[in-house]
């Protein structure tokens, strides 16, 4: 008899325990998976500009190892990508200066165009970039479950370390 009920209080267990993951489970609205899209290729925007302008620039260490860490920032988005069924399947991320969106393709090329004008305007290309990243984050966190929460704030952290470096790199070449 004893059996009998710790087998059925297993088996109610778990039932039950399926059923509460069925319901926590998350799924992300079209508008939810646009911006976790929108955030991996802002990343690779910000990595893609500085590895283009450290190139140009290759003196200033600054371009080359906020680079590094931007490819963080991608690997981090992709992941919740992939976790929330975002088709990333067109993005081209080995390839440096190609983007699915358009506004961030446009965005690449701006910034590539104003950074190649000189050292200090390429060093504020990645202010401008640093500061358009924090907001977007804080935009886009908004009703993201906790996990993309999360992993957006420590990319704000990041940017703000890598806006941080970005103006000192300012100061030191004015």
């Amino acid at each position: 008899m004893f059996k009998k009920v710790l087998l059925g209080m297993f088996v109610v267990m778990a039932v039950g325990s399926s059923l509460f993951a069925k319901v926590t489970a998350v799924t992300l609205t079209d508008t939810q998976k646009a911006s976790l899209l929108f955030m991996y290729q802002e990343e690779k925007v910000a990595r893609d500009v500085y590895y283009t302008l450290g190139k140009q620039y290759p003196a200033a260490t600054t371009f080359a190892n906020i680079q590094l860490s931007e490819q963080q920032h991608i690997d981090a988005v992709e992941g919740l990508c992939k976790k929330y069924n975002v088709d990333i399947s067109a993005v081209q991320e080995s390839v440096v200066g190609v983007f699915v969106l358009s506004d961030l393709q446009s965005l690449y090329n701006i910034l590539v165009a104003e950074g190649s004008t000189s050292l200090l305007a390429g060093l504020k290309v990645g202010v401008a970039i640093e500061e358009k990243d924090i907001k977007d984050i804080l935009v886009a966190e908004v009703g993201m479950p906790s996990d993309v929460v999360k992993v957006f704030e420590s990319l704000r952290a990041g940017s703000i370390s890598h806006l941080d470096a970005f103006n000192k790199a300012v100061s030191a070449v004015k």
